[in-house]
């Protein structure tokens, strides 16, 4: 098994508790579901959301589905880029999987789906 990173994205509806749990709980459930894993594959996961989000830590969504208390679980706010998506949640899921690089489905969801094209920019590129 190799450790893969899983990328996915939502817009949260608002700067509280719920929607940043809802959003969260929706994503993760999507990168799971599309990419087949179990649970107790996952090696860790970074949460991040841009700063105007602050209201709950969107780990704490990983409580409310039941997953382990000791998964390794880190959030953080993004960069605050110029003309960056509002209230935007990312997640990078890191999993031990025997899938390759081209098998790994990465989720974006909504108005999150704008981030797919700049992810795939050359480094130092901002076409």
């Amino acid at each position: 098994m190799q450790c893969r990173g899983i990328r996915g994205a939502s817009i949260v509806s608002a700067n509280n508790k719920e929607s940043i749990l809802a959003a969260t709980e929706e994503l993760l459930v999507k990168m799971t579901q599309a990419n087949k894993i179990e649970i107790k594959n996952i090696a860790a996961i970074f949460f991040t959301t841009t700063p105007d989000l602050d209201a709950e830590f969107p780990a704490v969504a990983t409580r409310k589905l039941g997953w382990p208390p000791n998964l390794a679980l880190l959030c953080g706010h993004e960069m605050n880029v110029p003309n960056d998506l509002p209230r935007c949640l990312r997640i990078l899921m890191l999993v031990n999987t025997d899938k390759e690089p081209e098998e790994i489905t990465h989720a974006y969801l909504g108005e999150a789906k704008k981030l797919k094209d700049k992810t795939s920019l050359p480094m130092g590129g901002n076409k």
